[in-house]
Formats: structure tokens, sequence, C-alpha cells
């Protein structure tokens, strides 16, 4: 009989190793993961998984302390589990918490999202690099500046679209970027640029679509007497704001608000939608199952 082992101390909890995997659903997923994971010492954390009875996926998202002692190094562990792997066909990764992901920001001049997210970078609320902040203007130059952040003014010309969107790639190339933001980046994706930045670019906007396409989109609510307002981050695909949904938000409005009172709950919304995401992604929560996503929080 298994003897309970006293668990290690409280300690840093970006000191773990995150496993996710992604596969098709059967028997003994759960079990397979847990005995490897108990077979190498590892003391797990935290786990979440979910069976998806529509697509037959399987998703499992398991958190586990780095430093208990005898645990073998991160390559080593990858090198284990591949034959695990292989049998049930996963989709997986094996990455530290300690890590940063880089993320690069695209922006044009609204600023509300790009304020809240390096906020919450400077406070440590979000465990990530920036290594660039882009925009097709210059509004925002000087927050970028302050914050001691490389901005790149990429402006779009005449009949030169390509050309700016190649030289977006480059700057998110050479950072070396696991992410790209688009906090109100106010210019569609080419195809090929979607196609590039697949299952790494969030993108945010408020919820009425489709109801009020378009230019002046709170202005066509209020016209309409909406009652609910909201705003939705996804991932950018090649249809025009319709890539997996990460998370959404609503908040109830009534006759008293004008335009400008709308447009300011939208905007709060939206930096709280584009934050959620934004971490979810980076922790290695959110999986992409076809056209939606499962979040496992």
């Amino acid at each position: 009989m298994l003897q309970p082992q006293t668990p290690p101390p409280p300690t840093d909890p970006r000191k773990a190793i995150i496993l996710t995997i992604t596969c098709p659903d059967g028997f003994g997923l759960v079990a397979a993961v847990s005995g490897f994971l108990n077979s190498q010492g590892a003391f797990i954390i935290e786990a979440a998984y979910y069976s998806d009875p529509d697509t037959g996926r399987f998703f499992m998202r398991t958190v586990f302390r780095s430093d208990t002692a005898g645990l073998p190094s991160l390559g080593a562990l990858r090198e284990c589990f591949a034959p695990v792997a292989e049998r049930f066909e996963m989709t997986w990764d094996l990455v530290s918490a300690e890590r940063k992901p880089k993320v690069v920001i695209a922006v044009s001049r609204f600023g509300h999202c790009l304020y809240d997210l390096l906020h919450r970078w400077q406070a440590g609320q979000l465990h990530v690099e920036i290594p660039a902040i882009v925009s097709n203007h210059k509004d925002l130059a000087r927050l970028a500046e302050w914050h001691g952040i490389p901005f790149h003014h990429l402006p779009v010309t005449t009949g030169g679209k390509e050309a700016q969107e190649e030289a977006i790639l480059k700057v998110i190339d050479d950072s070396s970027a696991d992410l790209v933001v688009l906090a109100r980046y106010m210019q569609i994706l080419s195809p090929a640029m979607s196609s590039a930045l697949s299952g790494r670019c969030i993108n945010i906007h408020h919820s009425f679509l489709p109801s009020f396409k378009g230019a002046k989109p709170y202005h066509q609510a209020h016209a309409r007497g909406v009652k609910i307002i909201g705003a939705t981050a996804h991932y950018v695909t090649d249809a025009l704001d319709e890539g997996p949904i990460i998370e959404q938000e609503v908040a109830r409005v009534d006759h008293k608000y004008r335009v400008d009172d709308l447009v300011a709950a939208g905007r709060d919304l939206e930096t709280v939608v584009l934050a959620r995401a934004v971490r979810w992604h980076v922790e290695r929560r959110v999986m992409i199952n076809g056209t939606k996503t499962v979040v496992l929080r």
C-alpha cells in the first residue's frame, strides 16, 4: 500500500511546470497523465480537464511544482512523456511557469486597452514581457516611451498595406513574440497576416455584432435603445470578428445613458475582457476547439 507523503512547503507559485494536452477522447487519459507525473515524483498543485461530447476531444491542463526534490529536468520530462503522448495521439506541451511570454501590442488611437494592459504589466498582474508596441498612428508613442518599450510607427499608406503588414510581422518575428494583442488596432488584417498569426493573436471589440456593424456602433445602439452592451475577446481568423471567443462580459444600460455614457461603459468592459483573455492565454488556460475555445480556469 502506498504511504501518504508530506507535501513540500509552500513556495513561489511561479516555480511550477504547466502541462497542456488535447487529444481524441478515450478511457484512461487522466490516469495516464497523473500516473506518469506520480512516477516522476511530481507534486500536482492544479488540474483541470474537459471532455467535449460534440467534438470528441479531450482537453487537460495540469500544474505541478518544479522545485520538488528528485524531479527530472524539464527536458528529461518531455523526453519521458513523449511515449505516453504518442500512445494517446496527444498534442501537448510542457513549459515553465517562470518563463514570461513575449507579447507585442498593436494599437491605433484609442488608448484605453493599452493603458490598462501596461498598468497590469507594471503591477505584476500580467506575467509577460512587452518587447514592442506597434501602431499606425503616433498618438501613443509617448506612453510607450514612458514605459521604456520600443514604439514602431508603421502607417498605412495608399496601396501600401501589404508592406505595412510585412513590417509588423518583422517586428513580431524580431521580438520572438509568443502573442500579439490587438488593443483597439483599427485595421482589418489581411488573410495572409491572419494566417501567419493563427492561434496567437487576440482581438477585442464591442459585442453589438452582428447587429451594429461599421462606423459609430454606439450611436446605432443608442438610436435603437439597447439595454445591454458588452465586449468580446477572440482569436483572429480570416473571418472578420468571428474567431474563437475567449471571453465576454456585459453590462446593463437604460434610457438615461447618452452615447458618451455607452462609449465609456463599453471601454471599461473592453479593458477588463481583454486583460482576462491575455492573462488566460499566457497562463495556457485557453485551448482552441474548432470554432470555439475551452478555457480551463
